[in-house]
């Protein structure tokens, strides 16, 4: 697929990640791929700290819950495909007119332990405006990693 011209960017993005484990994220736009690595949201915080725009771009990722949700509004993406998504996620994308599909989609995302919800999607249960969202991820990241030091 990696050479193959694609006609649809979401079925390229999709296929580009499910061809690669290291990829947490891909976004394709007319031949154009990004990809992100890391776990959870850390590669879309990336792009957003760097100042990148996905504005037309179609993205795939592993799993979406709200707090991912916003932060692909904030990025400008116009759908996402997700392996996993959460009905939150689901309901964040569709009220910011992003087309939203998934593999799989589920009442929250739960923590990797499988005790609870996702902290960052904890971190963004009550909130809608994505732009307030990104600080409280990025809060509730640096609380993660602090816990973790």
């Amino acid at each position: 697929m990696a050479n193959a011209r694609c006609d649809d960017d979401l079925t390229c993005a999709r296929a580009k990640l499910l061809a690669d484990d290291a990829l947490g994220c891909v976004a394709c736009r007319g031949g154009e791929t990004l990809t992100g690595t890391g776990r959870g949201v850390r590669p879309l915080l990336v792009w957003l700290a760097e100042g990148r725009r996905l504005d037309g771009f179609a993205a795939a990722d592993r799993v979406v819950g709200k707090g991912a949700a916003l932060l692909y509004v904030r990025l400008g993406v116009r759908s996402v495909w997700s392996a996993v998504m959460s009905e939150a996620g689901l309901s964040a994308l569709q009220a910011n007119g992003i087309g939203a599909s998934y593999g799989s989609l589920v009442p929250v995302i739960e923590n990797r332990a499988r005790t609870g919800m996702c902290p960052i999607e904890r971190s963004v249960a009550d909130i809608d405006d994505p732009a307030a969202a990104e600080p409280a991820i990025r809060a509730a990241v640096a609380r993660l990693m602090a816990a973790r030091a």
